[in-house]
């Protein structure tokens, strides 16, 4: 069975295009691919594969925060290491699975 084609266009940021193209190559994905899987994800899902949303807040970047406050998270970080507060991996991804 022959597979047939057909062309998509679409206006896309050149930065936007170029950061998602690196990363589908460091996949082995070609754009194409890309899009593929994502057009396929839609049908399955009938609709957007993932929840369109503006977080309420995001973490700060390390470029958006100050040497004391990266210091001050990491402290913090260390303080909840210590306390026995984290959570084992395989949890929070069960949690992070579970939520999406």
């Amino acid at each position: 069975m022959a597979v047939k084609s057909s062309n998509v266009m679409a206006r896309v940021e050149p930065e936007i295009k170029e950061e998602a193209e690196a990363i589908l190559s460091q996949l082995g994905i070609s754009a194409s691919n890309g899009i593929n899987m994502f057009y396929r994800q839609i049908i399955l899902w009938k609709g957007l594969p993932f929840r369109p949303s503006v977080p309420a807040s995001r973490p700060a970047s390390l470029d958006e925060m100050t040497k004391e406050e990266f210091d001050a998270k990491m402290v913090r970080g260390l303080e909840q290491a210590k306390n026995g507060e984290g959570v084992p991996a395989d949890e929070f991804f069960s949690s992070l699975r579970e939520e999406m």
